[in-house]
């Protein structure tokens, strides 16, 4: 009687979650890549329904419609759409760039290859685009005529016609890129790479000559034109000394240049007082320079990424996006005066728009709420971001700067999405043993009663901050609606925003003994667990956790340090040996020959003798960023052991992977995974 009470208990347990499918958290169409016309009449961008990417666009007063025609989830990336200057031409790029073997992105392994390539379509023509060239950095010519376009790192031109013969712009050593046209379209301001140094060069389409300005031993990147032409801002880092090993960590010393674009004097107008980079992980962003003549910059020197106004002197510095908070991205509005960013202030766990003036710097809320916005621009004089929520991906929305409210610009079409499934995410807190605050959303459908495995999520990078609602990146954003489809399913995840990442300031993102110097981020995730066991509604033995590339290393070094509290885990293309020089992501922290036993000490496989639990491996053989070796080699090692491993290999599949269904394959074979072991 009491084993029939039991598995009656059992089954209303289970009946009380499982009507829900991950179907229902994660077919919700993302869209990005917004892009406008001059005068804002047409706006086009990119909408991503279970892996079909396609063009969307609006014209005029029109309805949204469908520019392209793509039916297949073929693991095609849709990116760097641009009008032409009279907003009647569109194109766009479509493929991913190639790896080190020159092989773009296949992950859905057709058999006629893939690649990456140019595409056009005149707005009048009923006609789909059409393929122009391979390449990619497109640009219009001022008369909307011409495009300037790369490939293997030179600069070339074409006509729009499918049978016109691209030319090289100019003969050039070193990666030649980023070109830009001089605001009266005679001369062309690019970035020359050399390796250990790099140029702003200016190449002139009447005399076809090349001037280089300021040449220096330097990085010399991120060039702008001043309105009238006559003078060029870039910035200025060190080139690469011999064998020096840059760890990204460290940051970057820059200055800022402005050149005469005649006589190419430069003079420097600004220094960063100390090692910067902001978000940018070591390398400086992009420079602005306004109509109204203010050099706009980011800079992370005050502990936070901010963006800092000038004048082209150098004079009047001022912060104006001050105070606590990280500033992503912004745009200018139409006549220079304010400019727009996206940033956590007072919301530290979201994104919100902000507005401040260029010159006074005082900032104020343009979006408020539970809502996440990102990436504001403008089309003409409407203003537009991409935003989600708790229950809805990113889509492009309009900003009723006076309501302080965001419409959707296309509605959008889910049928087998359900909204009524999500939990809204708690803010949580909890100390690490050292006793910092560590950051978390905790996932649990409180409609569900017993106890309940626990499990905890940390994300990759390390330079990332997962938020309240679903994810700005793509990727992420499948992550978060995998943690719901697991609270659905009678799970409890505390996804752990752990030292290293962004969103808490400098000092938090570069913490001490980090990585393959010590591994101290691990003793967030420990944290991160003993708070699911302290919850009432968690069944304290049954912990489990799991991670994509970063988060993946962090899987496998709880699994392998703390089997006493970790029972199971999924590692999605982790990091294991933080020695192995697989000229990969590992290469960023710059592990010199002294530091590679604490690397190995500071990696899963310095340690195996304690791993008992089970684990799921998911990794895709076309890593670009985590070499796959380094799941071959722990998968190898632990088989010798005996623990219980399994294995999903996604052939020809990218570190993001690119496909909805090899997204809903890991997914679910994760969940299976989670059911067989800690249920």
């Amino acid at each position: 009687m009491k084993y029939s009470i039991l598995i009656f208990i059992a089954i209303c347990f289970k009946a009380s979650f499982a009507q829900t499918s991950l179907e229902q958290f994660l077919s919700y169409p993302i869209e990005s890549s917004f892009t406008a016309s001059a005068d804002g009449k047409n706006i086009a961008w990119v909408n991503n329904d279970h892996g079909k990417r396609n063009v969307m666009i609006r014209t005029g007063t029109d309805l949204p419609r469908a520019l392209t025609d793509y039916q297949q989830d073929d693991g095609q990336e849709i990116s760097q759409l641009a009008f032409s200057p009279n907003g009647t031409k569109i194109i766009f790029v479509r493929g991913g760039g190639a790896n080190r073997q020159g092989q773009n992105p296949n992950p859905a392994s057709l058999t006629e290859g893939t690649e990456q390539a140019i595409y056009f379509k005149d707005l009048s023509s009923k006609s789909l685009p059409s393929k122009i060239t391979q390449g990619h950095s497109p640009i219009f010519y001022p008369d909307g005529l011409k495009i300037l376009f790369a490939k293997g790192g030179q600069i070339y031109e074409t006509g729009l016609d499918i049978n016109a013969a691209p030319k090289q712009l100019f003969v050039a050593r070193g990666s030649n890129h980023t070109p830009k046209f001089s605001p009266l379209g005679n001369d062309v301001l690019f970035t020359s790479d050399r390796g250990d140094h790099s140029f702003v060069g200016i190449y002139s389409l009447v005399t076809k000559k090349i001037k280089w300005i300021s040449p220096d031993i330097s990085n010399d990147d991120f060039p702008v034109w001043s309105a009238d032409g006559k003078q060029v801002a870039f910035i200025r880092a060190d080139g690469a000394k011999i064998n020096e090993q840059k760890n990204y960590l460290d940051g970057q010393r820059f200055s800022i240049w402005v050149a005469d674009a005649e006589s190419l004097i430069g003079k420097m107008i600004w220094k960063s007082p100390s090692d910067d980079g902001g978000l940018a992980q070591g390398t400086p962003k992009p420079l602005s320079w306004t109509s109204g003549s203010r050099i706009l910059f980011y800079s992370e020197h005050t502990g936070w990424n901010h963006i800092f106004s000038m004048n082209p002197d150098g004079g009047d510095v001022k912060d104006i996006t001050p105070g606590d908070g990280e500033v992503e991205t912004f745009c200018l509005d139409a006549a220079g005066q304010n400019i727009y960013f996206d940033g956590n202030r007072e919301d530290i766990d979201r994104r919100h728009i902000w507005k401040s003036n260029v010159v006074s710097g005082t900032p104020v809320a343009v979006t408020t709420g539970e809502g996440i916005e990102m990436y504001p621009a403008f089309g003409g004089a409407n203003l537009y971001c991409f935003r989600s929520t708790i229950n809805s991906s990113k889509v492009l929305t309009r900003i009723d700067e006076v309501k302080k409210a965001t419409v959707p610009v296309n509605i959008i079409k889910a049928a087998s999405f359900s909204a009524v499934s999500f939990v809204k995410p708690e803010q949580v807190t909890f100390k690490a043993a050292d006793g910092m605050t560590i950051h978390g959303q905790l996932f649990i459908d409180r409609k569900i009663s017993g106890k309940r495995a626990g499990l905890v999520y940390m994300h990759g990078g390390p330079q990332r901050q997962m938020l309240l609602g679903f994810h700005y990146g793509d990727y992420y954003s499948n992550a978060y609606a995998f943690n719901q489809y697991l609270a659905s399913q009678g799970y409890a995840v505390v996804s752990v925003n752990y030292r290293d990442g962004i969103g808490y300031g400098r000092d938090f993102r570069r913490a001490q003994n980090q990585g393959p110097r010590g591994a101290s981020e691990y003793q967030d995730v420990v944290a991160a667990a003993k708070f699911l066991q302290l919850l009432p509604e968690i069944d304290g033995t049954k912990i489990g956790l799991w991670g994509g590339s970063y988060g993946g290393y962090l899987t496998a070094m709880g699994l392998s340090r703390n089997p006493e509290l970790f029972k199971a885990g999924v590692d999605f293309h982790g990091v294991h040996d933080w020695s192995f020089d697989g000229q990969d992501a590992t290469n960023l922290w710059g592990v010199t020959k002294n530091e590679k036993d604490l690397a190995l000490k500071s990696s899963p496989v310095s340690d195996l003798s304690k791993w008992k639990a089970p684990v799921l491996f998911v990794h895709g053989d076309d890593d670009r960023n985590v070499n796959f070796q380094q799941t071959i080699d722990l998968v190898g090692k632990l088989r010798d052991k005996n623990v219980p491993v399994e294995l999903l290999v996604l052939p020809d599949e990218i570190h993001f992977f690119l496909r909805y269904e090899d997204w809903t394959k890991a997914f679910n074979a994760s969940k299976d995974f989670f059911d067989r072991k800690l249920k």
